[in-house]
């Protein structure tokens, strides 16, 4: 089975987007999401970019964009009132849920744990406009998505998941990840929600 490796943060519109069609796309390609949170304020910094250095009519048009991006695909969406907005613990959150379930080893109960749990977060903040930096939002969230999610918060906040979202995101630095979201089908790597059909073209190919 083909693997389609997935970075993203959720301060990202265009992973939002993503985090619904990139596993629609893998069932119908036999493959699975590799969920891989990271902590792209971190690796911004490193880069010296900085994600709201852009005019305003820049700006207006991208917000236009998402919204007929949202009509297009079916996807609710507004502009959040707190943006851009902290996503290390939701995103550290993320790793938990993927640590609470049961292993098979198959890898199932692990990917439908990291997608239930980063759906349920893109959904709070991009279509509720939910505070996802509060830890009892996030508790909440993921109470409501099946989990413990007083359990899951402490989990989150232990050194050992503050030390593995950094070195995810020092992995995604090291293989030349810049934006949001990226996309890995073996060394191949796509950039962008809209090179979502780029990603499905080469999971079809032959192996």
């Amino acid at each position: 089975m083909q693997i389609v490796e997935f970075y993203f943060d959720f301060s990202s519109t265009n992973s939002y987007f993503a985090a619904f069609m990139l596993p629609e796309i893998c069932a119908r390609n036999n493959a699975r999401v590799n969920w891989r949170p990271t902590h792209f304020a971190a690796l911004f910094r490193g880069t010296g970019f900085d994600v709201m250095a852009m005019t305003p009519r820049k700006a207006r048009y991208l917000w236009r964009d998402h919204a007929r991006y949202a009509e297009a695909t079916g996807l609710p969406f507004r502009k959040p009132s707190r943006f851009p907005i902290k996503t290390a613990s939701a995103l550290r959150a993320v790793l938990a849920a993927g640590h609470a379930a049961q292993t098979d080893d198959s890898g199932d109960s692990r990917e439908h744990a990291h997608r239930a749990i980063s759906q349920a977060i893109m959904r709070a903040y991009w279509e509720r406009d939910e505070d996802i930096s509060a830890h009892d939002v996030l508790a909440s969230i993921a109470t409501s998505a099946g989990f413990d999610g007083a359990a899951l918060i402490d989990i989150a906040n232990a050194k050992p998941t503050r030390d593995e979202l950094a070195a995810l995101t020092e992995d995604a630095v090291a293989r030349g990840v810049f934006g949001a979201p990226t996309f890995f089908v073996g060394d191949e790597m796509f950039w962008g929600k809209d090179r979502l059909d780029f990603v499905e073209g080469l999971l079809k190919r032959p192996r």
